[in-house]
């Protein structure tokens, strides 16, 4: 039976209930609502945040450092220009450092993992073991990949990484040994499972013709997936060079953020890397998460349908429109700008915005560019005035992610999982420092507010609305 076939006759059986499940829905949704003045009474940090946006402090790290404040001569706490930390050392020094090398993302990588910067002759090793692991078991991508692909590559990329537990040896040896060698497997692995997806995702359901690209030994990370990605494997210097930037931005930021957590989580259990992995990869999906630079592409495209000339005055007017929920998808958001934690500034977005510049010009699409600029100016200032906000609003990285990917000419559906190949530089990290330093289950607590209940033998029981 052909896919949609398949889906066809499922949602066929699925309309038998469909009136049971609206009837069920409505139960459980009224069951589920609980007393919002029930979380000031009882002092609940919802989404493990205070009443100003602060992170609740629930563990510590080596591994990285987001500042977004600082303090003024009276010691009070006000916005400054975000930074961003790797290991103790400054992003933007990483990233100045390595201009011009090919292998950033490796270094950033090593550093990550191991807390210091590489040596050449360390760096070419790790090059050299990263190259090696960048395979996949004999005959993975025909049974695994290629058969019943998913129209969602983060969905497809977490089923491949848990298919790769029963082709591993020791797949529940959470040693620290063990587990450093599975982390690299995967990361090597990532760019390949992502991108093999999205192949077989075009054949499948686009009608696209089907080619795979083994993996170069001698190429980086991002030279890789340019040339997998690409039927004629050609890519420019330029083009390596700032989809490597991308991946040095993504690969860590912080213990706090939703996925990182949960891979802190996760393995806190005591369960195998790759439950822990396809975990985090389920957060990450996620459009609050993750999937976040997609909906700047799709607001881009909805400004540029309804301003193709770029009229600074319309545009303002639209943006205006986006905020008042009359616009695009009516949220009254507008996408890329803000973040939950840096107050002035993003810094990968401050760095992503330069290269941003030079691949515009390189694809002759420097008005594009602009507009962005413009947008970003404009939708800060809108903010500001429109909303009651108590930290300055930015653009983050997403606001210039997405344009890169679209200059570079990269499936869309591939975005998130490209993030995805980055940032499991920083799981890693962060699941090899839980095992090292934890012991103890997470468990946060939950205040129980059900009213007691008197049990009901079911001849008794009346129906409730």
């Amino acid at each position: 039976m052909h896919y949609s076939d398949l889906r066809d006759h499922l949602l066929a059986r699925f309309s038998k209930y469909s009136q049971d499940i609206m009837e069920l829905t409505k139960m459980a949704s009224k069951s589920d609502i609980i007393n919002p003045r029930l979380y000031e009474k009882y002092d609940v940090k919802r989404g493990l945040r205070d009443i100003n946006g602060n992170g609740v402090v629930c563990g510590l790290t080596e591994i990285s450092e987001i500042v977004a404040f600082g303090k003024d001569e009276d010691g009070n706490k006000i916005p400054v220009d975000g930074r961003l930390y790797y290991r103790g050392y400054n992003i933007r020094d990483l990233v100045k450092g390595a201009a011009g090398r090919r292998f950033d993302f490796e270094e950033a990588t090593y550093l990550l993992l191991f807390g210091h910067l590489p040596t050449k002759s360390q760096l070419e090793r790790f090059c050299e073991i990263l190259a090696d692991f960048r395979s996949l078991p004999p005959s993975f991508v025909r049974d695994i990949i290629m058969k019943a692909p998913s129209q969602d590559m983060m969905n497809m990329l977490a089923r491949s990484v848990l298919s790769l537990y029963s082709f591993d040896p020791k797949p529940d040896d959470i040693s620290k040994k063990n587990v450093l060698r599975q982390s690299l497997q995967l990361i090597a692995q990532f760019p390949l499972l992502t991108v093999y997806s999205q192949k077989a995702y075009s054949y499948y359901h686009s009608d696209a013709s089907l080619f795979i690209h083994k993996p170069k030994k001698e190429f980086s990370t991002a030279e890789n997936i340019l040339h997998m990605l690409r039927e004629d494997s050609k890519f420019t210097e330029l083009e390596a060079e700032v989809l490597d930037l991308c991946l040095v931005l993504h690969a860590e930021h912080g213990g706090g953020n939703n996925s990182t957590f949960t891979t802190h989580v996760v393995t806190s259990s005591g369960t195998d890397t790759y439950s822990s992995v396809a975990a985090s990869l389920g957060s990450l999906k996620g459009p609050k998460h993750g999937g976040a630079n997609i909906k700047v592409c799709e607001m881009f495209d909805c400004i540029k349908h309804n301003v193709p000339d770029f009229d600074k005055g319309k545009l303002k007017d639209f943006l205006a429109k986006m905020l008042n929920k009359e616009a695009f998808d009516r949220s009254g958001l507008i996408y890329g700008m803000g973040h939950a934690v840096y107050s002035l500034s993003d810094p990968r977005a401050d760095i992503l915005k330069a290269f941003a510049e030079k691949l515009a010009a390189e694809k002759h699409m420097e008005k594009e560019y602009e507009m962005r600029k413009s947008v970003a100016d404009m939708a800060a200032e809108l903010i500001a005035e429109k909303r009651k906000i108590y930290k300055g609003v930015s653009p983050n990285v997403d606001f210039y992610s997405g344009f890169v990917y679209d200059m570079l000419d990269l499936p869309r559906e591939l975005y998130t999982p490209f993030f995805a190949v980055s940032r499991i530089a920083g799981w890693s990290a962060h699941r090899m420092e839980e095992i090292t330093n934890g012991g103890k289950i997470i468990r946060p607590g939950y205040q129980a507010v059900a009213e007691r209940r008197e049990y009901v033998p079911i001849e008794k029981r009346v129906a409730e609305d």
